[in-house]
């Protein structure tokens, strides 16, 4: 049994404010990531909906295509991107074609089988939720050196390119 006598202090994160203030950096990571998606619909220019906030994820995974040779952009390659049934993925598809955002087109490897392909409306529309972040970003660093602020964007990038290949090497496992 740990006693207080043994027990180590957490590392204290730069911000003394919110619940992980006082938790180990590489402890508060799990958290950390659970409120930042809660908090990626931010109002910095205009409110953006739930609906299109779920359509960004669909538009975002046609639009970044395929993940190796040969694959094509399906409701089942959205479903297990996502890690939903496919029956959602079906209605989020279906949501964005309705939306005008995304049509479905017969596959040039197989006849028989639909793809996904973005429309122009899907294009501009995933800009201007590309232009929304990057506004709520701006907002939210607004206090922070232009460093700081680059040196996060630059390890987000380089964490999400890291998680990327971590799933090809244990789906090739």
């Amino acid at each position: 049994m740990e006693t207080s006598t043994t027990r180590q202090k957490p590392t204290q994160l730069p911000s003394t404010q919110g619940p992980l203030a006082a938790v180990d950096p590489l402890d508060a990571v799990g958290p950390a990531f659970s409120r930042l998606r809660r908090a990626s619909a931010l109002n910095v220019e205009s409110p953006v909906s739930r609906k299109d906030m779920t359509r960004t994820l669909v538009l975002n995974i046609v639009d970044e295509g395929p993940e190796h040779d040969g694959q094509e952009i399906t409701v089942g390659v959205v479903a297990e991107r996502l890690a939903v049934d496919p029956s959602v993925a079906s209605r989020m598809v279906t949501d964005c074609i309705s939306a005008g955002y995304l049509i479905r087109a017969a596959s040039q490897q197989d006849g028989r089988r639909t793809i996904l392909q973005m429309t122009d409306e899907g294009l501009a529309m995933l800009a201007a939720f590309r232009r929304h972040q990057r506004a709520a970003f701006e907002f939210i660093t607004r206090d922070w050196p232009d460093d700081e602020r680059q040196q996060l964007a630059r390890l987000l990038i380089k964490y999400v390119d890291s998680v990327a290949q971590a799933q090809s090497a244990s789906a090739h496992s």
